[in-house]
């Protein structure tokens, strides 16, 4: 039976939410996150839980089954290849495509997905450094760190993002910050926990802490 899309923006939703360790997700959690009124997502939650899609109970929290699990790794798989296609292969900017992947990531075959991962090389990022399942299903999860948990004097790569939103990304391509950046902090502002960091061992900016708490970052 063939998910709506809005069902799968639910399943996606709820992944996300739910985290590494599958915990319970919240009927108000979901309002918040879809900007939908909690009776509406309450009759989602029926529809979805009627499919088999997720385990749920009235005034309990929300779980996905193996089978809800499966749709939502697919649609992620899905939206993060299509950013991959849309930056490397038509020249998007990194902070242009998920509304449009967001569309894309509804397309049902399974065929052109596959075709899709074998004709962009089998990518195992996408362009904000989000890593993407494999065919199986499969989804690693990176040890990476948060630039704020990084100390004076440590060099890291920059390997990811937290924050997606168009303008956070256009922030750090004015600063000179993209995927693959060395990074090292060289000062710590005590009052307000922003920081100085150079920038390929050249380039020295301030960043706020906000900016700080979004940048997933390895150890050298």
């Amino acid at each position: 039976m063939q998910n709506s899309f809005t069902e799968e923006n639910y399943l996606k939703i709820i992944h996300a939410l739910s985290g590494r360790d599958g915990v319970e997700v919240s009927t108000n959690a979901l309002a918040e996150s879809t900007s939908t009124r909690a009776a509406s997502v309450t009759d989602m939650l029926r529809k979805l839980a009627d499919k088999g899609l997720i385990h749920y109970k009235k005034y309990q929290g929300v779980t996905l089954t193996e089978a809800g699990e499966k749709v939502a790794i697919s649609v992620i798989r899905k939206h993060r290849l299509w950013e991959v296609f849309l930056v490397e292969k038509l020249g998007f900017g990194w902070d242009e495509v998920h509304d449009i992947a967001e569309e894309l990531e509804h397309v049902p075959s399974n065929e052109l997905v596959e075709r899709l991962d074998a004709f962009l090389g089998h990518p195992r990022f996408d362009p904000h450094g989000d890593p993407i399942p494999d065919a199986k299903g499969n989804l690693t999860d990176p040890d990476y760190l948060i630039l704020t948990d990084v100390g004076i004097g440590e060099k890291v790569l920059m390997m990811g993002v937290l924050d997606h939103a168009p303008s956070f990304l256009q922030h750090l391509d004015r600063s000179g910050i993209t995927l693959g950046s060395v990074l090292e902090i060289t000062e710590i502002n005590e009052y307000d926990k922003s920081a100085s960091v150079r920038i390929n061992g050249s380039q020295t900016l301030f960043i706020s802490l906000e900016v700080s708490k979004n940048l997933l970052v390895q150890r050298r």
